[in-house]
C-alpha cells in the first residue's frame, strides 16, 4: 500500500502544479488582471528569448551531445509519421466535414511539448531531463510543423507552402538554441559566469510564465460546439497516441528517463499553434480551440494515470 502511494505521490508531483498554475491563469485572465495582448506579448518573449535560453544553458551546462539520444528522437519520429497516415485514414472515414479533418488530425497529433511536454518532464526528472527533452522537441518540432500544413492543405484546399514552413523551422529559435549549443559542446566553449547567470534568469521564468498564458488562453464557451470532432481529436491524442508511442518504445529497449520522456511528451495536450493555423487559413478555429481545452483539461488525468502505471512497473 504504502509503495502505491509513493507512485500516486510521485504522479501528482508531475501535473498537480501545472494544473494549479494553469488555473490560476485562467483565474488572472477572467478578473482582468491579464489579457489578450498581455499574453502575445509575454508569449513572444517566451518563444524568442526565454526558451531558447533555457535549452541552451542545459545543454551547454550538462555538455549533452544530441547523438546520445538520437535513437529516441529517430523512433518518436517514425511514430510520429505512422500516427499521423493512420489519423489521416481514420478522419476520411469518421470526420464527415472535410475542411475540418486537417484541424482534427494536427489537435491529435500535435503535441504542446515545447510548454507543458518540458514542463512534465522537468517535474518528473528535473533539469535532467531537459536537455534529453530538448533533442527529442527539436527534431520532432520540425516534423509537426511540416505535416500540419500537408493536412491543412488536404482537407482545406489551401495553399500554404510548405517551402515557407521549413524557411519558417530554420528561423526558428527553439532550433537555432539547439544548433548552438551542440556546437558550443563541440568546441567546449566556456561562456563567463555572467552570461550563464543572466540566462539562468530567463531560463527560470520560462515555464511558469508559459504555463500561465497557456492557462489564460484556454477558452471554455464553445465546447458545446463540433464535439464529436473534438473528442476523436482529444482520444487520439492523449489515449491511443501517447499508448501506441510508448509500447512501441518498450518493446524497442527504451527505459528509464528516456522512455519517460517519450510518454511525457506524447501526452502533452494539442498545441496552440493549431489555432493560431486554424484562424489564419479560415478554418474552423472554434473546433481548434476546442480540442486544444478538452486535451489540456483531461491530459493532466490521463499523464497522472499513464505514469502511475508504468512507475509501478518500475519502467520509468
Amino acid at each position: 500500500m504504502d509503495d502505491f502511494l509513493a507512485v500516486v505521490e510521485f504522479s501528482l508531483s508531475i501535473t498537480a502544479p501545472i494544473f494549479l498554475v494553469l488555473i490560476v491563469g485562467v483565474v488572472l485572465e477572467r478578473i482582468g488582471m491579464i489579457n489578450d495582448n498581455f499574453v502575445e506579448v509575454a508569449s513572444k518573449v517566451i518563444f524568442n528569448v526565454a526558451m531558447p535560453a533555457l535549452i541552451f544553458i542545459n545543454m551547454t551546462q550538462r555538455n549533452t551531445d544530441p547523438g546520445n539520444h538520437l535513437p529516441l528522437m529517430l523512433y518518436a519520429l517514425f511514430g510520429t509519421l505512422v500516427t499521423y497516415f493512420v489519423l489521416e485514414l481514420l478522419a476520411a472515414k469518421l470526420i464527415k466535414n472535410k475542411s475540418d479533418r486537417g484541424i482534427v488530425i494536427q489537435g491529435a497529433f500535435r503535441s504542446n511539448m515545447a510548454i507543458i511536454g518540458l514542463a512534465y518532464c522537468v517535474n518528473a526528472y528535473g533539469n535532467d531531463a531537459l536537455a534529453v527533452a530538448s533533442v527529442y522537441l527539436g527534431g520532432v518540432m520540425v516534423l509537426y510543423n511540416v505535416l500540419a500544413v500537408i493536412t491543412i492543405n488536404r482537407s482545406m484546399n489551401a495553399n500554404k507552402s510548405i517551402a515557407d514552413s521549413l524557411k519558417s523551422i530554420a528561423k526558428n529559435p527553439l532550433i537555432i538554441a539547439i544548433v548552438i549549443a551542440w556546437v558550443a559542446n563541440q568546441l567546449n566553449l566556456q561562456l563567463p559566469d555572467i552570461i550563464t547567470q543572466a540566462g539562468s534568469y530567463f531560463a527560470r521564468m520560462t515555464l511558469p510564465l508559459a504555463l500561465l498564458c497557456a492557462g489564460a488562453s484556454l477558452r471554455f464557451q464553445a465546447l458545446k460546439q463540433d464535439i464529436a470532432p473534438s473528442l476523436f481529436a482529444t482520444v487520439g491524442k492523449l489515449v491511443v497516441i501517447p499508448f501506441v508511442l510508448t509500447l512501441g518504445g518498450y518493446l524497442l529497449g527504451f527505459r528509464g528517463i528516456e522512455l519517460g520522456i517519450l510518454f511525457l511528451m506524447s501526452s502533452a495536450p494539442s498545441a496552440s499553434a493549431g489555432y493560431i493555423m486554424a484562424r489564419a487559413m479560415n478554418g474552423n478555429a472554434v473546433l481548434a480551440a476546442n480540442i486544444i481545452v478538452l486535451t489540456t483539461l483531461f491530459s493532466l488525468l490521463t499523464t497522472s494515470l499513464g505514469v502511475t502505471i508504468l512507475r509501478g512497473l518500475n519502467l520509468i
